[in-house]
């Protein structure tokens, strides 16, 4: 775990759990795929919003490792939907100096929506100031479990005595261990639960539920956020 820092107005990581694509699709009469386009917009708006209020970590739930077991024509679609995503945005990530990272298991993506991940993450690997985190076939549960198998193979090696395993022995084998822990999460459309979302790194962040459905997520909505935020009092354990 990160060691909590002082609390500042500004999070430094937002993570955010796009949720409420396929209601608000149904409210329109369209396919849910109609949702998620929709809700690619959304993310534009964050990411700028991001920018203008400093938050320099932007992590998106973008696709879980249960969403696999979703219609094949819906999986296929938000693969496509990824694949335009990057080559429409790639060129606002440079004039932004974004850097793209990815956290989940890569390896289950299709190799052509992985090859052009890749590629983007490469060409913006230098940005530091700026960063969009895309969880994609991610799990918390699963992070966690990749990174039990990571530390037991090394005290099996006797890279590592499991006397001296601790929090930060763990955090530093997840899958990005260099970023800092979320400060904020925001969850759209009502939803009152994490859905395996990141579970080690959001141990002491705060968390903001709104009923808004994500494609309706806009500035306003996330500015509201960062506002409720700097009105709470960020403790870590110690008394009021």
């Amino acid at each position: 775990m990160t060691v909590p820092q002082e609390t500042t107005c500004v999070p430094r990581h937002v993570a955010v759990i796009m949720d409420g694509n396929g209601r608000w699709a149904r409210q329109h009469g369209r396919p849910r795929l109609f949702g998620h386009r929709a809700g690619a917009e959304s993310l534009r708006a964050v990411l700028r919003s991001c920018r203008d209020h400093g938050v320099e970590y932007l992590t998106v739930y973008a696709f879980s490792t249960e969403n696999w077991v979703r219609p094949k024509e819906e999986v296929s679609g938000l693969m496509s939907l990824l694949k335009t995503f990057l080559k429409k945005d790639e060129h606002e990530l440079h004039e932004n100096q974004v850097r793209l990272r990815v956290t989940g298991r890569i390896h289950d993506l299709p190799k052509a929506v992985r090859t052009e991940l890749e590629r983007v993450m490469a060409a913006t690997r230098q940005y530091e100031r700026w960063h969009l985190i895309l969880a994609l076939s991610y799990g918390g549960r699963t992070e966690i479990a990749d990174a039990v198998r990571a530390i037991a193979r090394k005290v099996k090696a006797g890279e590592l005595d499991p006397d001296q395993i601790d929090e930060p022995t763990i955090s530093r084998h997840l899958y990005l261990p260099d970023v800092p822990d979320p400060d904020l999460m925001i969850r759209t459309s009502g939803e009152l639960r994490l859905s395996n979302f990141l579970l080690w790194e959001l141990s002491y962040a705060e968390f903001y539920f709104t009923d808004v459905l994500w494609p309706d997520f806009r500035e306003p909505h996330f500015a509201e956020a960062l506002a409720e935020y700097s009105r709470r009092q960020r403790r870590f354990g110690a008394p009021a």
